[in-house]
């Protein structure tokens, strides 16, 4: 799973399955005139609670996390796992909800005075709160932008391993590397005429035109946005996922496109080249 692949959403999913798990350890009822020293169930003493709140809401917040944390959707029977975690929180929360209009289970129905009937204790009202803020996270993700947004912030450029081994301190080609002299070839390229080279600092260039295959260099490139990497053969499901501010390196260009590797050794195709930011 890819940590920088998380959302503020995700986070907010996480925040809210932390507090479930805390909550299922609290009271389940409380009970007016009942001492301190009165040993009152939490919520993993109540199969109903157990298995409809506690057990749903954090299965189903695993699963929405687990699988937007992935570069391609995690699916079972054809079934998308991510969605089908959704559902379940939602569900968690209708169950809490449930259980807070009807704390007795059903006890109330035989008739008589509801006097020392018990009232919904703390753990089960802060699992209700946990359940609605992870469902309306899971559901609303995918639609606001604000919770679209990456939940760790991009790292700087001088991470990046070298394609190959490792750079030699202040070679040209990776991001960081100082600039060539006025004139002298790049990383592989041509030379360059006097005036012609970059200022250190300056604006990046944005995505490579195309050129011929004989006068490429592989060069280290930030996508602006998650995008995904094709395979080489053509497939169109997505071998992985380029997240933003994670550098990658390219070593082949075909027209438009570049033929990307991740940090891990996979090769694939990038289709859209727009707004990168080369090293």
């Amino acid at each position: 799973m890819n940590i920088r692949s998380l959302t503020r959403g995700d986070g907010v999913v996480i925040g809210a399955a932390v507090l479930l798990f805390i909550a299922s350890f609290l009271d389940l009822y409380s009970v007016d005139g009942v001492p301190d020293s009165f040993d009152l169930p939490n919520l993993w003493e109540s199969g109903p609670v157990l298995l409809g709140v506690v057990l749903a809401g954090l299965i189903g917040g695993a699963l929405v996390v687990i699988t937007r944390g992935r570069p391609q959707p995690l699916k079972v029977a054809g079934l998308d796992l991510g969605q089908f975690g959704a559902a379940f929180t939602v569900f968690a929360a209708w169950c809490a909800l449930g259980n807070i209009f009807d704390v007795p289970g059903g006890f109330d129905n035989f008739g008589g005075s509801n006097d020392g009937a018990p009232d919904a204790g703390t753990g089960l009202i802060l699992a209700l709160v946990a359940t609605l803020i992870m469902a309306g996270a899971a559901v609303a993700t995918p639609l606001v932008p604000a919770l679209k947004a990456p939940l760790l912030p991009a790292p700087g450029p001088a991470a990046p391993q070298p394609y190959g081994g490792q750079p030699p301190q202040g070679g040209y080609g990776y991001p960081g590397a100082p600039q060539p002299q006025a004139g002298q070839p790049p990383f592989g390229g041509q030379p360059q005429p006097q005036g012609g080279q970059q200022p250190f600092g300056g604006a990046q260039p944005q995505a490579p035109a195309p050129q011929p295959a004989g006068d490429f260099s592989p060069f280290w490139f930030a996508v602006p946005v998650a995008r995904p990497l094709f395979a080489e053969d053509g497939s169109p499901t997505p071998i992985a996922e380029l997240a933003p501010g994670t550098w990658y390196l390219a070593v082949e260009q075909r027209g438009a496109q570049l033929i990307a590797q991740t940090q891990d050794g996979r090769r694939g195709v990038l289709q859209d080249t727009s707004g990168i930011q080369r090293g």
